[in-house]
């Protein structure tokens, strides 16, 4: 009969010491979780007054009856929903064809091009050049200025190459090749069904980066109508500012109405905030087996 192995005071005081650091860490990160969605459903003006740090204060859904009766937030969240189904199917369909390739040992050049793709990790054309080749493509004010620029990150073509290189056995792909299957048939049929860790991870990866992008947006789109949720929540955010800053020098029933707008602009900031972040929160634990899975390559090697 196994007996297990006997804990010193020193590693009980070890494990409780870290027990007690995994709980404040997890407060720590509870919070503002906690006061978003709690400033989300109170009266703004307790928000304001800071009378609301963790409970629900004057319980009302006005932030989410003005969210959902928007126009333009819905037509944000619309884009974003495209511009993420899009780009994160443009960025796994460059990312894993480029990665399997740099796992080949028979691909000739694969170090040059391992070398010329990490160039770009460190250096770049900065954000002038990359306007004007966008615009010389004739991408601006298109989704396309969205998805394309951020096809592949190199990162990610590396971490994905290291999942081939230790995960598909090399001895499946030559009995592949012995039958006769073709590179791509090799990568479609065989290798993509066994790296669905790495998949996930990808997808989560740039789903999560597709969703949250604004800047890309800010620079390269004119039209309102194209307007991704994250950057319609940016324009709610200075209107706020500006009102804020501009009934300081305006007379009392003026800033008052100001004030109040900026209120109400405060209340469906936090309702947005969370309408914007569920789809991730739900989408995440479908992929957390994958994800663990797939953020420990190269961790053990046999």
């Amino acid at each position: 009969m196994l007996t297990g192995v006997k804990e010193t005071g020193r590693d009980k005081a070890f494990l409780a010491f870290n027990y007690l650091y995994v709980l404040l860490a997890f407060l720590v990160v509870l919070y503002p979780v906690a006061y978003i969605v709690s400033a989300s459903v109170s009266d703004p003006k307790l928000v304001a007054s800071g009378d609301m740090w963790l409970w629900p204060r004057g319980f009302t859904f006005d932030g989410y009856e003005r969210v959902f009766r928007n126009r333009n937030i819905w037509i944000g969240y619309g884009n974003t929903v495209l511009y993420t189904v899009v780009g994160t199917a443009i960025n796994l369909a460059v990312t894993l064809p480029a990665a399997y390739a740099l796992s080949r040992k028979d691909f000739v050049g694969r170090q040059f091009f391992t070398g010329m793709f990490m160039v770009t990790m460190f250096f770049g054309g900065g954000l002038v050049p990359t306007y004007l080749l966008v615009k010389g493509l004739g991408m601006v004010d298109t989704m396309w200025a969205i998805v394309v620029p951020s096809a592949a990150s190199i990162w990610n073509i590396i971490v994905s190459r290291t999942f081939f290189q230790s995960s598909i056995p090399r001895e499946l792909q030559e009995a592949a090749q012995i039958d006769g299957a073709s590179n791509w048939r090799l990568f479609l049929t065989i290798v993509l069904p066994l790296s669905m860790p790495i998949i996930a991870v990808m997808a989560l990866f740039y789903g999560v980066g597709n969703w949250n992008g604004y800047f890309s947006a800010l620079i390269y789109l004119n039209d309102n109508a194209k307007y991704p949720l994250q950057l319609v929540l940016r324009q709610i955010l200075v209107l706020q500012e500006m009102s804020a800053q501009g009934g300081a020098a305006l007379d009392a029933s003026t800033a008052s109405a100001l004030n109040s707008k900026a209120e109400i602009a405060a209340l469906v900031r936090y309702a947005v905030i969370i309408v914007a972040t569920v789809p991730v929160i739900l989408v995440y634990p479908f992929l957390q087996r994958y994800f663990v899975q797939g953020v420990m390559i190269g961790s053990i090697k046999g």
